[in-house]
């Protein structure tokens, strides 16, 4: 069995790819090291997975159709991690183009070439809360239609969504989609709110606090959301969605508390309207994910932070 894990050297596809590496899978891992942020960041996550005897990264893109194709063929690959994707909810509003090609046509690329080898037992594609909008369905729950997206960003997810059934309907492709919530954890990207709290409690930067802290977050820690990956991987289910969050939202104005009482430092928060591309608030039902894949998010978010926090002064603070 070879899986291969599309953005293996970002956030959550590095810790996924170490751990099957660990369990002694034989991975193959995808990214275009693109510089959206520092790729050195990347890099340190491709050498440290590099340490693997049974990992292999490739440095390519989802968008080249006959690439993609290639891989997969060339590598027998029998399961996707679909984690590849233009990140960043806000930066969608002023590159929709960008979004629409890598998170939507990119998994079709991966889709067509899937069903070309005929040997793709499954494949699990990483979606995203943001896909509710401003629901009034709440906790979220699977079933919402989810046809009112703020942004692109959740858009083009969602879209790739409703493709990843057409795949199953005409060709029996087993595709499950995993709607994270937000995830935080080492090794975060540095545009994301729990590393740009951490960096204004070190450093003194300046930071936007989004509707004085009035939104709240299902703020999952990275080894939950990765062990339901993995078990999602393990389970061919036909076609579902499934949300991974914690279930247990946390007031963003109380997260910020929690690591200012960690840290014993105070953050420097700019008080900012809220975004047009924001929810209020995001909040996982995980009852199908515990009935479908044993789901068990085990780390509070106090102790998540704590363990982010002693991460950052070791890895990062410099």
């Amino acid at each position: 069995m070879t899986i291969l894990v599309t953005g293996a050297a970002g956030f959550i596809g590095s810790h996924l790819a170490e751990r099957l590496c660990c369990r002694g899978d034989d991975i193959v891992g995808l990214d275009n090291f693109n510089d959206y942020y520092d790729p050195a960041r990347k890099r340190a996550n491709e050498k440290r997975l590099n340490e693997y005897p049974n990992f292999r990264m490739i440095e390519a893109d989802v968008r080249d159709r006959e690439r993609i194709a290639a891989i997969l063929a060339d590598h027998a690959i029998t399961r996707v991690a679909h984690l590849a994707a233009m990140a960043g909810v806000r930066n969608a509003v002023t590159h929709p183009d960008l979004y629409v090609n890598v998170n939507l046509n990119g998994t079709q690329n991966l889709l067509d070439a899937a069903r070309a080898t005929g040997k793709v037992e499954n494949f699990v594609f990483a979606s995203t809360s943001s896909v509710y909008g401003n629901t009034t369905q709440i906790p979220f729950v699977e079933t919402d239609p989810c046809d009112r997206p703020l942004q692109p960003y959740a858009a083009a997810k969602r879209a790739a969504e409703i493709l990843g059934y057409s795949y199953h309907h005409l060709f029996g492709q087993n595709f499950t989609v995993l709607r994270f919530f937000t995830v935080y954890g080492p090794n975060g990207r540095p545009d994301m709110m729990a590393y740009l709290l951490a960096d204004s409690l070190m450093k003194g930067r300046d930071i936007p606090l989004y509707d004085n802290g009035q939104m709240y977050r299902d703020w999952t820690f990275v080894d939950d959301t990765v062990s339901g990956i993995v078990a999602a991987l393990d389970r061919p289910l036909g076609y579902e969605i499934i949300n991974l969050g914690r279930g247990e939202p946390v007031l963003l104005a109380n997260f910020v508390a929690l690591m200012e009482e960690i840290s014993g430092r105070p953050a420097n928060v700019i008080p900012t309207p809220r975004l047009a591309a924001d929810f209020v608030r995001n909040e996982a039902d995980i009852s199908k994910a515990r009935r479908l894949l044993d789901y068990q998010p085990s780390v509070s978010v106090a102790e998540g932070v704590r363990r982010f926090w002693e991460w950052y002064l070791q890895y990062d603070a410099g």
